[in-house]
C-alpha cells in the first residue's frame, strides 16, 4: 500500500514588491482562485502515473495541477485543502507578500488563528485526511494532489501510524513524498 503526497504546480499569481495586510487579504483570495501556469516535471508525471486512485483539494490549483499532470481525480475535498493565514488588518505597514506570508504561518503555528481554523483544528482535519489517505490504499497506490502546509501535516500523522516515507514532503511546487504501510 502506497500513498503519495504531491503538492500542486506553480499558481499563476503575481507577487506584488509590497503590500500592507489589507491589501494581502485581497492577495490571498486571488491566490485562491488561482490555477496553474507550469507544467509538472518529468519525474512528477512518472510517479503520478503509478497512482489508482487519485483525490485532490476542492482549490483551483490543485484541481488544474491533476489536469496538467493529463489525469482525472476519482475526488476532491476540501479536506485536503490548504490551511488558511490569519491576516492582521494592518493597513500602514507596507512588506513584501512572503514576508507577510511567513509572518503570519509563524504566529499561526504559535497558536494565532484569528477568524482563520487553528492549528489544534487543521492537525485534527490532517489525521482525518491520513485515515482516509489510508482507507483509499486498501484499493491501490493513491495520489493526493494537495498543499504545502496540509501535506506536511497529513505525512506527519502518516508517520504517526507508522507509515515510512523516503523523504518528508517539501513545499516546493509538484514535489512529492512516497509513502509506503509498514511490513509488520
Amino acid at each position: 500500500m502506497v500513498i503519495i503526497l504531491m503538492r500542486h504546480g506553480k499558481p499563476d499569481h503575481s507577487f506584488p514588491a509590497r503590500v500592507s495586510a489589507l491589501a494581502m487579504a485581497q492577495w490571498c483570495e486571488e491566490y485562491n482562485l488561482s490555477l496553474v501556469s507550469d507544467l509538472p516535471p518529468q519525474r512528477s508525471l512518472m510517479i503520478a502515473r503509478k497512482a489508482e486512485v487519485i483525490v485532490t483539494s476542492t482549490l483551483p490549483r490543485a484541481l488544474s495541477s491533476v489536469e496538467k499532470l493529463g489525469m482525472q481525480a476519482h475526488s476532491s475535498d476540501a479536506l485536503y485543502g490548504e490551511v488558511d493565514i490569519p491576516i492582521l488588518p494592518l493597513a500602514r505597514l507596507h512588506l513584501p507578500p512572503a514576508v507577510w506570508l511567513s509572518l503570519w504561518r509563524l504566529m499561526w503555528f504559535c497558536g494565532y488563528s484569528g477568524s482563520v481554523e487553528s492549528f489544534k483544528s487543521a492537525t485534527a482535519r490532517a489525521k482525518q485526511a491520513a485515515t482516509q489517505l489510508i482507507r483509499l490504499s486498501e484499493q491501490g497506490t493513491v495520489l493526493l494532489v494537495g498543499h504545502g502546509i496540509m501535506n506536511k501535516m497529513i505525512a506527519r500523522e502518516l508517520r504517526k501510524q507508522g507509515w515510512q516515507g523516503e523523504k518528508h514532503a517539501s513545499s516546493r511546487h509538484w514535489s512529492t513524498a512516497i509513502y509506503n504501510r509498514p511490513f509488520i
